[in-house]
């Protein structure tokens, strides 16, 4: 079950989202199918990361993608599809990475949770 947001972190996402381009499950889901492999960054927590997250996703953090992007991925156009939870830190972590320069940013709606809930396989690590 998805945790109980306070108001205002809410409006502070949803404003985030209407900046940043997301796309659904569904889509990623096919366009995997059509033979493209975006790269997935997991942005959750470390011991989410840990328990189990999609497959071929990388993990890079809420509190440290920032610092962190430049060296992992120096390419400002490498297209990278972000996901958290549910869809929240995702998209704050997608706006931010717009506002570094990096252009072909993509917040997944409806997150792990999302995918997890359409029995979608998930990796152990």
């Amino acid at each position: 079950m998805a945790p109980k947001h306070s108001p205002r972190f809410e409006k502070l996402c949803e404003e985030a989202r209407a900046r940043v381009r997301e796309c659904t499950i569904e889509e990623l889901v096919a366009r995997q199918k059509a033979g493209e492999n975006p790269v997935l960054i997991d942005v959750r927590e470390e011991s989410e990361f840990g328990r189990d997250h999609l497959p071929g996703a990388r993990h890079l953090g809420k509190g440290i993608i920032e610092r962190d992007i430049e060296q992992a991925f120096p390419d400002l156009n490498a297209e990278l599809v972000l996901y958290c939870g549910g869809g929240y830190r995702s998209a704050l972590a997608a706006e931010n990475l717009q506002r570094m320069g990096y252009t072909n940013i993509i917040s997944l709606a409806g997150g792990y949770r999302g995918w997890k809930d359409r029995g979608l396989p998930l990796v152990n690590s």
